[in-house]
């Protein structure tokens, strides 16, 4: 098959940089599809998390034993050490009802992984944040990620001025990667989901905290290139209790009732996107996204589970001139 950036690459000699090229883009998207599940789920304690995972896996073709005999990887979103803010850090019971349903489908291992981008301290980290006791109870392996050994692999994005990025040897070893992240507003990307989610598998002993040297490159840029080339499995978004204000840390809770599924992280991302009330193709991430990883429009997302309309919230941004782009007129 062709790839559409080959196409577009033969297109674009007849039509110049800017509105033609975005044109060109989202007609080619039509060529794609991605399924997207939608889940409701109003709270995490005595709620059947467990269940609305297995029916999105099934809705996804991911159900019965898609992990059977695999090593799976949960890479949750665990920012910073706080026991009180549910709405910062991916919860410990959406954790731990993935590792049992995948632990259901007869995978091998199922771990969680993680290179937080502030605190240093992972061990800190996973007890302020309510997630040691899960492990343990669970007998889970925890991995930190910004001390891992390491490779080199090519830059299969190559948005961003890196020929190479440095990953933990963790990840190439796991069959299944998941990015289990938060819904979040983000005071520089406008949101944080599934794909910004990956920061956390760039190991701080290279590239700083909180990863500083992807934010020199250009924090959309990054984003696109890291997601291309660590190509997580599937994307899991904690909305049950999501994030608005001044995210990803200094926000305020907002409860969302929802998980949202699927294959694409694009994809993913422009429905959660959509759920909290903004534009994807305002989100300059997601439209580098759609010309490379996936699908953002809506009507090349196949909708699985609970329909948009019903479980939309808006958002509110920090009062900030960076964003005015994310807000709808």
């Amino acid at each position: 098959m062709i790839s559409r950036r080959r196409i577009i690459v033969g297109a674009g000699g007849a039509l110049a940089a800017g509105l033609g090229a975005r044109v060109i883009w989202n007609r080619m998207e039509g060529f794609e599809r991605a399924a997207v599940f939608v889940g409701k789920c109003e709270r995490y304690e005595g709620a059947p998390i467990a269940d609305v995972v297995k029916r999105g896996l099934a809705e996804l073709g991911l159900g019965g034993e898609w992990a059977k005999g695999k090593s799976v990887l949960l890479k949750p979103n665990l920012v910073e050490p706080t026991l009180e803010s549910p709405h910062i850090n991916t919860h410990p019971m959406v954790l731990a009802a993935i590792a049992d349903v995948f632990r259901g489908q007869g995978a091998r291992e199922v771990l969680v992984a993680e290179g937080q981008g502030h605190i240093r301290d992972s061990h800190l980290v996973l007890e302020q944040s309510g997630l040691a006791p899960m492990l343990a109870e669970s007998k889970t392996r925890f991995v930190d990620l910004n001390h891992d050994e390491l490779q080199s692999v090519k830059n299969k994005g190559s948005l961003t001025k890196l020929e190479e990025l440095v990953l933990p040897v963790t990840l190439a070893k796991a069959d299944i990667v998941v990015s289990v992240a938060k819904m979040k507003t983000h005071h520089w990307a406008g949101v944080t989901l599934s794909m910004k989610n990956l920061f956390g598998t760039m190991p701080g002993v290279v590239y700083g905290w909180p990863k500083n040297v992807l934010h020199h490159h250009g924090i959309y840029n990054s984003i696109v290139d890291i997601t291309e080339t660590v190509q997580p499995h599937l994307a899991i978004i904690d909305g049950i209790v999501g994030m608005e204000g001044d995210g990803p840390i200094m926000g305020t809770p907002k409860a969302s009732n929802m998980l949202v599924m699927g294959a694409n992280p694009a994809s993913v991302d422009a429905t959660a996107a959509r759920l909290m009330d903004f534009d994807p193709n305002d989100i300059p991430y997601l439209q580098l996204a759609s010309e490379r990883i996936g699908p953002i429009a809506e009507s090349h997302i196949d909708q699985r589970g609970e329909a948009i309309r019903s479980l939309r919230q808006h958002f509110t941004l920090m009062d900030d001139p960076r964003l005015k782009q994310f807000r709808k007129a």
